[in-house]
């Protein structure tokens, strides 16, 4: 299926109000409340959750919504939107321009629609199914995963090594070592950069469906491929497991890596 324009639409607009109430909330001296999963939560992201639920729902109000910090609203619906205010919530919270915005369509459980937004920077990524994907930005960049690279000469992200369990800690190891160098930090940014081939491998543990749903058609219309350790395409009821590679050459030897 090709994505309705009027879908990506209504992602924008939702992009675009909630980036005004998060770039108000900037450096601003927020306090950070701890969630159950002990991850940080503060007002911007309530804020700007409800700032995305009533966009969305006002362009599309047949759709569903579920998000990380509300209730889910009517999550049966073929079309639902799955939404993260603010990916990287410490880096927002330290005043750190590195977290986005997450805005994802399913249809029938499948992601078809992502957006990636960095309100502070001004930068943009829209992946949706029949198009290619379409970047904005302040400082260069073009869409594109980089291909045609040995994995030794790959460059390995990954958010935070806290995130892996002892036993995905020796198993990214062993992808790490397989690879050019690692990088730590960056939570959705590092996908819109893989996206742009300045990084060409991110493998993440403990990920929830908000936190991958919108990455997926980002980096697909780049030319890339995500999928979970195995080499299997991502489901919500997963093991929270993330590989995305910018070229799906790599694939069969990045699995080999990682394999328990």
């Amino acid at each position: 299926m090709t994505v309705d324009p009027g879908w990506i639409e209504a992602a924008n607009e939702a992009a675009d109000l909630a980036g005004e109430a998060l770039r108000r909330h900037f450096r601003a001296g927020l306090i950070a409340e701890g969630k159950e999963d002990a991850s940080p939560v503060t007002l911007a992201d309530r804020e700007a959750e409800a700032i995305l639920r009533g966009a969305l729902k006002r362009r599309c109000p047949d759709h569903g919504l579920t998000g990380e910090e509300m209730p889910p609203d009517d999550p049966g619906a073929r079309h639902v939107w799955l939404i993260d205010p603010i990916d990287g919530t410490r880096a927002f919270i330290t005043g750190r321009p590195s977290f986005c915005t997450l805005i994802a369509l399913l249809d029938e459980g499948v992601p078809v629609l992502g957006l990636i937004d960095q309100p502070v920077t001004g930068e943009r990524w829209i992946g949706a199914r029949g198009y290619s994907l379409r970047f904005r930005g302040n400082f260069g960049g073009s869409p594109g995963t980089r291909r045609g690279i040995a994995l030794r000469e790959a460059e390995l992200s990954c958010t935070s090594p806290e995130m892996h369990d002892s036993v995905h800690r020796a198993r990214f190891d062993r992808l790490a070592s397989a690879t050019r160098r690692t990088y730590w930090g960056g939570d959705a940014y590092a996908y819109g950069l893989l996206a742009l081939g300045q990084i060409d491998v991110i493998a993440e543990s403990s990920m929830k469906p908000w936190d991958w749903a919108a990455l997926v058609p980002v980096i697909e219309a780049a030319g890339g491929c995500v999928t979970d350790w195995r080499g299997e395409a991502l489901r919500q009821e997963g093991d929270g497991t993330v590989l995305a590679l910018g070229d799906p050459a790599l694939l069969r030897e990045a699995v080999a890596a990682l394999a328990e």
